[in-house]
């Protein structure tokens, strides 16, 4: 969901990377001292990148860095297996120790922030990497339980990644293409033994979710075994280059990857017969731990789920306060103010066609919003970029089990595009109430905007995100959208705002509902349906999704809210002298943080705006 760009201050632009070591070694980050101590901290932190790097090849890619010494990583995967995770801790776990070591008393305050972003990140992931299961990850947002499920595993990563993100410019890029293509089959047998373990263990999902995960392993299946994607992307983009790459991607596809694909499908098959619809982690073994870290890793807070639910129930009778009264003045008076926006969801005036037309629709819609707040965001930043994206549809095989849209910045190079991927698979996911607020959640002010920022920050901040802070500025670029008047004449366009920024806070409601307070998927649906009026389309995947992903929903509203509480503490402390502007990119220049190093940063914003 997240990547970044453009960080002003020079202090973080001058990293100087390490030689990188071919194969899978790593530096060990112990060097003579320059006499800079900023210096010597970013060469560590640049270390620790390259390391990284190492390990997630895609990364690199995905960056646009992947040439140069670092050109092997264009031909490698991530190794899913269990072996690789040993790897992947180890290494987390000797890096975390030399930045540690880094003596933070001299640093710059720029510095400091990439050291306490590291140690924060790394700590957390080993603090999950010694939980009895699940794919934890190392500074990102998607931790989860299950090795493959409907929205997890290398049977939806590895296509779409080799499709959107693998360059084909050479004969050299194409040859890479086809070494991951001969990988892929070995990272789905290395979750296999995974999958295997947590069985063992006695960690099986809830049925509703095998269900959706084997209808989508069977297509990508069925897709592997004509070629389907994983050989038309390589045809596509090799159509003037002499080579018989058809030949063998078609055979690696059909006689490699689709046998470790059927391989996954007989092991879920084997869980779906003793799996129950048990939805929350109160039902797995050791499930209440794992999902207070799940908790911990998505807000970077320690508050508990019984706190966490509190906050949601409240915030979400503030915002429906102010649903209600524009409600009336749209003349919806009867009911709650759930049932007033079915009735509203239900109105043609606000629906989109069905089929490709519809589809249309929505995608000349988003380019209409996207026109429009381009044109605005002088007025909310000092510091500006020049997003480059595109808006895509959600690979048909991804769209069931998928949310209804997510977005993330390109390439540092330019190469690569930021994407805002939409799911299409049925147009009443979207309405027209709702696909503005929606675009600038993911695309711009958003996801892809604050994306941006980042690119020229030291590697490893690239390559680390927060949940809180991420999913935070995303709500809060919704919040600058209407500030910016996108519905100063469109009132039912701001009570789909509100209703958005509501199904945030009802979201910390069901997810600790489902995890802590016992809840029925249905439950979860309801709530969303009953009391926020939600699209029940729409929420249906979005409960799945929170059934695999435990606390990564608690991120969104927790990171907002923060945000916002920050604005006002430097409101009050700088009266006359604070600008919106200079707030604004104060916490996008700082960069992707835990919410205790926002607040640092927004001290050291009051603290030079008020000398």
């Amino acid at each position: 969901m997240l990547m970044n760009r453009r960080e002003a201050v020079a202090a973080l632009a001058a990293s100087a990377a390490l030689p990188l070591v071919a194969g899978c070694g790593s530096e060990t980050p112990s060097m003579t001292s320059s006499g800079n101590p900023d210096t010597d901290a970013v060469a560590v932190l640049d270390a620790v990148a390259e390391n990284l790097l190492r390990l997630f090849p895609e990364s690199a890619t995905s960056l646009g860095i992947d040439v140069g010494a670092r050109a092997a990583l264009r031909s490698q995967l991530a190794d899913r297996s269990p072996q690789g995770r040993k790897r992947l801790t180890s290494q987390i776990r000797a890096d975390l120790e030399q930045v540690r070591a880094v003596d933070t008393s001299k640093l710059t305050h720029p510095t400091r922030t990439s050291v306490e972003v590291v140690r924060s990140a790394y700590q957390t992931a080993l603090e999950g990497f010694a939980l009895p299961y699940g794919d934890i990850t190392v500074g990102s947002w998607r931790n989860t339980p299950y090795v493959v499920i409907q929205n997890v595993g290398a049977y939806l990563d590895i296509p779409r990644f080799l499709d959107a993100e693998h360059p084909i410019e050479s004969a050299e890029d194409a040859e890479g293409y086809l070494a991951r293509l001969q990988s892929y089959p070995k990272q789905l047998d290395g979750e296999l033994e995974r999958l295997k373990d947590a069985r063992s263990k006695g960690l099986v999902p809830p049925a509703f979710l095998i269900d959706k995960a084997l209808e989508q392993l069977r297509l990508s299946v069925k897709n592997a075994r004509a070629g389907g994607s994983l050989v038309e992307s390589l045809v596509r983009r090799t159509k003037d280059m002499p080579g018989t790459w058809a030949d063998r991607a078609r055979a690696i596809a059909a006689q490699e990857v689709a046998p470790a694909l059927e391989r996954q499908v007989a092991e879920l098959q084997a869980q779906r017969a003793v799996a129950t619809d048990d939805a929350g982690m109160w039902a797995r073994p050791q499930g209440e731990e794992f999902y207070r870290w799940a908790l911990k890793a998505s807000t970077t807070t320690s508050m508990s789920p019984d706190e966490i639910h509190a906050v949601g129930q409240a915030e979400l009778q503030q915002l429906h306060a102010e649903m209600d009264t524009i409600l009336k003045g749209l003349g919806y008076t009867k009911g709650t103010v759930g049932e007033r926006m079915q009735a509203l969801t239900k109105d043609p005036r606000y629906r989109f066609a069905e089929g490709d037309k519809g589809r249309a629709e929505i995608v000349a819609f988003i380019q209409d919003r996207l026109t429009w707040i381009r044109a605005q965001l002088p007025r909310a930043f000092n510091t500006l970029v020049d997003p480059n994206m595109e808006v895509k549809r959600l690979p048909p095989e991804e769209e069931p089990g998928a949310p209804t849209a997510y977005g993330g910045a390109g390439s540092i190079d330019g190469k690569i595009p930021g994407r805002y991927w939409i799911n299409l698979r049925t147009t009443d996911l979207h309405s027209r109430f709702s696909l503005a607020d929606l675009t600038f959640h993911e695309a711009i002010p958003g996801h892809i905007w604050q994306g941006e920022y980042t690119h020229e920050m030291p590697r490893i901040r690239q390559l680390l995100a927060f949940n809180a802070y991420s999913e935070g500025w995303a709500l809060y670029a919704q919040q600058l959208a209407d500030e910016l008047g996108a519905y100063e004449n469109d009132p039912v366009g701001r009570v789909g705002y509100l209703q958005a920024i509501a199904f945030r806070a009802c979201r910390l409601v069901v997810d600790t509902g489902i995890h802590a307070k016992r809840w029925t998927r249905e439950q979860g649906i309801r709530f969303f349906v009953d009391v926020n009026g939600s699209n029940y389309e729409e929420v249906a995947s979005e409960v799945d999704r929170y059934c695999s992903w435990p606390g990564q929903a608690c991120g969104y509203k927790v990171g907002h809210t923060e945000i916002n509480r920050q604005r006002e503490r430097a409101k009050t402390a700088l009266g006359a002298r604070f600008d919106v502007k200079a707030f604004n990119d104060t916490v996008v220049l700082g960069g992707n943080v835990p919410l205790d190093v926002l607040a640092k940063n927004v001290d050291e914003y009051v603290r030079t705006a008020g000398a």
